[in-house]
């Protein structure tokens, strides 16, 4: 199975992904981020954001699918904000069409609880000019995720509420959600 984890910039997706490889057996995680910046090497400067290139969606399709075979079927964990209706579907569908069921997780929490804990993170400790210009990416980004949850995101996925939640206590959720089944994500 793909675990889809999507949520705001800064939303604890990688937090989870990580936690729950080490909690589910021979769970890994594939970070299509990666994908990302490999293509901003190829096309230096050619687009803003890397999930408008062309290539990244059907490439990040192909990582997960080719990921999920490698694994032998045990769970991939996918640590990625899609905030694109389109994106998403042309991702989700490809892995769906491949045979493989796909769980659509969104982290969820208020705009003012993302924004603080946005504000609280370090990204790269001993480099704040770098994790500065993070949380300030990650801020410009709120607006968007607030418009997709209303606007599609809820509807598509299954929703955890983070507000209030440790790390931990988000993880107990996700996997109490994943081991009740639940719907495989061609959205609800």
């Amino acid at each position: 199975m793909i675990v889809w984890i999507n949520g705001p910039f800064g939303g604890g997706k990688t937090t989870l992904a990580s936690t729950l490889r080490d909690e589910l057996p021979g769970a890994v995680v594939a970070d299509p981020e990666e994908i990302g910046f490999l293509l901003r090497q190829v096309f230096p400067g050619k687009y803003r954001d890397f999930q408008d290139n062309p290539a990244w969606r059907p490439l990040t399709a192909q990582l997960v699918v080719h990921c999920h075979r490698e694994n032998d079927g045990r769970p991939v964990l996918v640590p990625m904000t899609l905030l694109r209706r389109g994106y998403a579907a042309e991702i989700h569908d490809a892995v769906r069409a491949a045979g493989i069921p796909l769980r659509h997780l969104l982290l969820h929490a208020d705009p003012d609880t993302v924004a603080a804990r946005i504000d609280a993170a370090t990204e790269y400790p001993g480099d704040e000019a770098r994790s500065a210009k993070v949380r300030a990416f990650r801020r410009r980004q709120l607006p968007s995720y607030t418009q997709a949850f209303a606007s599609w995101l809820a509807a598509d996925a299954e929703v955890v509420d983070t507000t209030g939640r440790t790390p931990r206590q988000v993880a107990d959720r996700v996997l109490e959600l994943l081991a009740t089944g639940g719907p495989e994500a061609g959205g609800r």
